[in-house]
């Protein structure tokens, strides 16, 4: 959520005419920095990365959250998607998609880790077992660099993670990566299977981000910043960084953009709901 959109600030100092300054605020599940953003003067000057957390989980994780992303905030533009990989450590005996679940169905409560409650790898976790039908323990980690340090160190023997992280350690043989789900392989890593592919056809879990902007920012701004937006995620030097990050850039209109939010809402609402998933892990 960092890295991705300072790629695109990059490549947008060339299609703007004033300088980008990006200004991190950590914390409390992102709504921080999504309040900030609502708050500030729609006038085109500032803008916030919105994600899956900030704008398709958070409204049915948190019963009094202080924003609703249909009414706050304006779509701009989808800037990125991002694959997560499932891994394993070495001493798990599966080197398939397919071995993986006979060995989790034959060893039911298998312990997962995961970069926290309610992220993008715990939700793709959720959603693979409710698929599967497979009976999970998941222990949440603050954060994927403690939870990959565990995996690594055979503390716990699988987990899903975002690729950015999954295949540093994938590369150095540290744990094996089975799968990523996307709908299609990755163009950096062709050999590796989808899960789609393998144990659960039409599965697809993306973390994904996009431009927002306070509501009422003037549609004539919003258009010209998707327009330069659009610019600078054609471009081929973003596209061959994203893909060494494990993600794809996502051009398209702000509508477009709004759509997918919309329908990521109703789909991550249903599994928050569905699994109980509360911030206490």
């Amino acid at each position: 959520m960092d890295v991705l959109p300072r790629i695109l600030g990059e490549v947008l100092l060339r299609q703007l005419p004033h300088p980008l300054i990006f200004e991190n605020r950590a914390g409390g599940v992102g709504v921080p920095g999504t309040e900030a953003v609502i708050r500030a003067a729609p006038d085109g000057y500032t803008l916030g990365i919105g994600a899956m957390s900030t704008l398709a989980v958070n409204p049915a994780l948190l019963p009094h959250l202080s924003y609703d992303p249909a009414r706050d905030l304006v779509p701009v533009a989808q800037v990125f998607a991002g694959a997560q990989a499932v891994v394993v450590h070495p001493t798990v005996p599966a080197r398939s998609m397919a071995e993986l679940v006979d060995w989790l169905r034959a060893n039911p409560g298998t312990r997962y880790a995961s970069a926290g409650p309610a992220t993008t790898p715990h939700l793709a976790a959720e959603l693979l077992a409710r698929r599967l039908g497979l009976v999970l323990e998941h222990v949440a980690y603050r954060g994927s660099g403690p939870a990959m340090a565990d995996l690594v160190a055979g503390v716990l023997p699988m987990m899903v993670d975002s690729a950015s992280s999954a295949l540093p350690q994938a590369r150095a043989g540290r744990v094996h990566l089975l799968a990523v789900t996307t709908a299609a392989r990755l163009p950096g890593w062709p050999e590796v299977p989808t899960v789609a592919e393998t144990v659960s056809p039409g599965f697809e879990v993306v973390g994904w981000g996009g431009l927002v902007a306070p509501a009422g920012t003037p549609t004539p701004l919003i258009e010209a910043i998707n327009a330069a937006a659009q610019a600078g995620l054609r471009d081929p030097m973003l596209a061959g960084r994203f893909a060494e990050l494990g993600a794809v850039p996502m051009p398209g209109t702000s509508g477009v953009f709004a759509a997918f939010v919309r329908s990521e809402m109703v789909r991550w609402g249903e599994v928050v709901r569905a699994a109980d998933i509360r911030l206490e892990g």
